[in-house]
């Protein structure tokens, strides 16, 4: 998750107490939007670190699309690509904020597509791996489900509570509340590690296998035991105490 500056709480950030009251600093970057007209107008105040922004969540969404190739074809390049891609939406989100800083432009879209872009790679993209890999049992979708909103809650937090969170002598947060999104990298890493040596469905299984919670082995009450690790991460993710460093 890049660090990435908005008049909303960058140097020319307003208090969280300040109600409806917004700042001069925040007026003038909402103020290009409401006065630029014409087609495309969206488009063309974007910045270029937000341009970057974007391409980590094409990366994602390239992701999303490979895993549904590859559950249709059982074609297994698909699958590969499906995991290359959001490690190409992480080196894009390193870059966005370095860019930003780099110009010296703030944006009011900036955290937000970052967020979003976020999303897209490290929470629904890593989920939707994890389904085509083999954790497809209705268990196995409703903890994915949660992995998901896990990541949406904790992006939220982080938009609305950074400004209150401690910041190093540059300007940066020290650590981070609950581990970040693109953390989900580390559970890609382990699906790429089984699909080279083939521990993948419709092969030599997924590691660990399943137990059998209700009813008979193959029915709903079946899960897949990596799913439990799917849920930890979850659930790290959404955590108050859990502080990250920010290295």
């Amino acid at each position: 998750m890049s660090q990435r500056k908005t008049t909303q709480n960058g140097e020319n950030g307003h208090s969280p107490a300040g109600g409806d009251i917004v700042d001069t600093g925040k007026m003038a970057a909402l103020q290009q939007y409401r006065d630029t007209e014409g087609h495309f107008s969206l488009v063309r105040n974007f910045r270029l670190a937000d341009l970057v922004t974007i391409m980590n969540g094409v990366c994602g969404s390239l992701s999303i699309f490979m895993s549904a190739k590859y559950l249709l074809s059982k074609d297994e390049d698909y699958l590969w690509f499906a995991l290359v891609f959001p490690v190409a939406g992480l080196m894009f989100d390193f870059m966005d904020g370095k860019i930003a800083r780099w110009r010296k432009e703030s944006s009011m879209l900036g955290q937000e597509l970052d967020s979003l872009a976020d999303l897209i790679s490290f929470g629904v993209a890593p989920a939707l791996l994890a389904f085509a890999v083999g954790l497809r049992t209705y268990l196995d979708t409703i903890i994915l489900t949660g992995f998901i909103c896990c990541g949406l809650a904790r992006l939220a937090r982080f938009n609305a509570t950074v400004a209150l969170v401690p910041k190093d002598a540059k300007g940066k947060t020290r650590y981070f509340e609950g581990l970040p999104i693109p953390s989900s990298l580390g559970l890609v890493s382990v699906l790429m590690y089984w699909t080279k040596h083939g521990w993948i469905e419709g092969k030599q299984g997924i590691p660990g296998g399943t137990v059998t919670l209700w009813g008979k082995s193959g029915g709903d009450g079946d899960l897949h035991l990596v799913s439990i690790v799917f849920g930890c991460w979850a659930a790290a993710m959404v955590s108050k105490t859990l502080r990250v460093p920010k290295i």
